[in-house]
């Protein structure tokens, strides 16, 4: 895949309402479960459908006159593009920066860091070939 995935706000809130909903949602069930309160009008939420549909993230069939869309990614694939995408454009590549930077946040709290302790631990142990 050459091209870099780059959703807007708009265009992540849609793909994570289509997966929590899970099966082929439509557009009106994404358009409830995701803007429950009417934050958006149903043909702005079926243009962003169309848009991730051309982008390759949905698929869509259409029965009658209502279209169902399947997602065609999960959710783990482009949140590792995000986040790649934020290490690259943000911190120079490096990993370690990233760290750094979520480490220093002020609001940080002691369990908080006993659990990236734990995340960073697990990896350290599967890098090393599950020796502990």
């Amino acid at each position: 895949m050459a091209r870099k995935l780059k959703l807007t706000r708009a265009e992540w809130e849609i793909m994570e309402a289509v997966w929590k909903l899970g099966g082929s949602p439509s557009v009106r069930d994404v358009l409830e479960h995701a803007y429950p309160n009417g934050e958006k009008a149903y043909t702005t939420v079926q243009t962003v459908m169309n848009t991730l549909e051309r982008k390759g993230l949905l698929g869509r069939e259409k029965i009658g006159l209502v279209n169902f869309y399947t997602p065609l990614r999960p959710r783990e694939h482009l949140v590792k593009a995000e986040i790649r995408s934020i290490v690259s454009r943000i911190f120079d590549g490096s990993i370690p920066a990233v760290a750094n930077s979520l480490l220093s946040l002020d609001d940080l709290t002691i369990d908080e860091i006993e659990e990236i302790k734990r995340i960073v631990s697990k990896k350290e142990r599967e890098l090393k070939g599950g020796r502990s």
